[in-house]
């Protein structure tokens, strides 16, 4: 789906991006995707493709995102901060033909070209780093055709509470719905600029993309969230609607020191962590506009939001789910639960994934009778306004990245001193939550179950609190006590 061809006929000359102290009108970002797109074709880039990308947040990358639409490719967003190994396999499991990458990462595209070569041939995608700005010889003839709405727009990486992550298949379907959904609850300003700091390998990222692109409205592109450069633009910018993670409105809040947010700005989208009664203080009395939402990769982002009308009477709560959007909260057997009573949320609706690439499994799994199984914990009150109890069961969440405890356990219990260990996430004010494990090991230090943890998990998963212990606490049927794990760690 081109939809920024649409949109560029429709509004030429309004504003679509602005990156790095420049402004680009949607005919202009309109043309360099065309560049983009000839540098693609002449990569070999078909549709249907899948191409890689491991780039951080830039022109570069917005321009790739609309060029493979245009294309009709299919994008596999990688996460910047992950190992060469994790990247690896899901190079592997996502059949990527081609890795675009920029000179910032030029090193780790060729170790894994290198590991691809040496594993995985014949299916090595083609490495090609995009030449940024694009030299004025390249061909403008792109032929625009016409995709279905139903084709895939990207494979985004999810994680679970087993194995390995899994790559959710999101549609053009399933970003327009959001994207309508979306605008029926938080309202549409045409001169609404949605600050992203969120990465674009993210869904929360894309999201933004293409709901600005379908609204013609302007997306302000940071590489990366960095205080002192969010807080310029906050007062700089005309920012009128912002998404952040608690991590980073507290250190938003130490940064600014009480200093006033500006009156343009309408909604603070808070994901990825409860909005904590100290959260909402700290925003009511700063007139911040905070919204309180819940999301998943599996349901193109958004699902439920509280606008912030409803937020002080209800610190903690989501708000009803979105347009277009049901949840059922259901028992162990899959049955309905009465309003106030704690059970897994079930999503269904448009926006809900069209099931997991190549893991058909988990696919059956999670999507029960055209109903997403989404292993977070919650409740509808009497309202109809959902409340999250905990987020997929085990899973950590840490300064807003999903962190699943069995890939880390299966790293640390590698390690040949290790006999037995159990990672669970512990509070903390400023990540929301931090990796801890207990472990069962001989002769073996914290720092060296690190390092060694270090050359196959990202830093962000890697354990902050290790305990080590001659047995892990177990329940009656001989299963982990995760739950006596947490406490016991949560005291140390």
């Amino acid at each position: 789906m081109d939809w920024l061809a649409d949109r560029t006929a429709a509004s030429p000359d309004a504003l679509a991006l602005m990156i790095n102290g420049r402004s680009y009108p949607y005919h202009e970002l309109n043309q360099l995707v065309n560049h983009m797109a000839a540098q693609l074709t002449a990569e070999n880039v078909t549709p249907g493709q899948h191409v890689a990308a491991l780039m951080p947040n830039s022109l570069d990358y917005v321009c790739l995102v609309y060029a493979l639409a245009r294309l009709g490719a299919v994008l596999v967003p990688l996460n910047t901060r992950l190992t060469t190994a994790e990247l690896s396999w899901q190079l592997q499991h996502t059949h990527a033909s081609h890795l675009i990458f920029d000179p910032s990462h030029a090193d780790m595209a060729e170790t894994l070209r290198a590991e691809q070569n040496g594993r995985f041939h014949p299916t090595t995608p083609t490495w090609s780093h995009i030449h940024f700005p694009i030299p004025n010889s390249q061909s403008f003839g792109i032929a625009q055709d016409k995709y279905p709405i139903s084709n895939l727009q990207s494979l985004v990486f999810t994680s679970g509470t087993t194995g390995r992550p899994k790559a959710a298949m999101l549609t053009y379907d399933n970003h327009l719905w959001s994207a309508n959904a979306s605008a029926y609850r938080l309202g549409l300003d045409v001169n609404d600029r949605w600050l992203c700091c969120l990465p674009l390998f993210h869904v929360g990222g894309l999201a933004i993309l293409f709901r600005s692109c379908l609204y013609g409205t302007a997306v302000i592109l940071h590489p990366k969230f960095d205080t002192a450069a969010i807080s310029h633009s906050l007062d700089h910018d005309g920012v009128t609607l912002i998404s952040l993670v608690p991590t980073m409105v507290y250190r938003l809040f130490d940064y600014r020191q009480g200093r006033p947010w500006p009156s343009t700005l309408r909604h603070l989208l808070i994901g990825g962590a409860a909005t904590t009664p100290d959260l909402v203080a700290r925003c009511q009395a700063l007139n911040i506009p905070l919204a309180a939402s819940y999301g998943l990769t599996e349901a193109a982002s958004q699902v439920a939001t509280l606008r912030p009308e409803g937020v002080p009477a209800k610190p903690g709560c989501v708000g009803r789910p979105l347009m277009f959007t049901r949840v059922r909260i259901l028992d162990e057997n899959g049955h309905p639960l009465p309003p106030n009573s704690y059970g897994e949320l079930a999503v269904s609706g448009p926006t809900v994934m069209a099931g997991y690439y190549a893991n058909p499994e988990a696919t059956a799994q999670t999507i029960v009778n055209g109903e997403l199984r989404t292993g977070d914990i919650g409740y509808l009150d009497d309202d109809g306004d959902l409340w999250l109890v905990q987020r997929r069961s085990d899973i950590i969440i840490s300064g807003g990245e999903n962190i699943y405890p069995a890939e880390v356990e299966r790293v640390l219990e590698a390690h040949p001193a290790v006999t037995a260990v159990c990672v669970v996430g512990i509070s903390s004010r400023e990540w929301g939550q931090q990796v801890a494990a207990m472990v069962v090991a001989d002769g073996l230090t914290a720092d060296e179950l690190r390092h060694f943890a270090s050359q196959q998990l990202a830093s962000y998963k890697l354990p902050r609190h290790i305990r080590f212990v001659a047995t892990l606490p177990q329940l009656g049927n001989g299963k982990i006590d995760r739950r006596s794990v947490a406490a016991r760690l949560a005291e140390s």
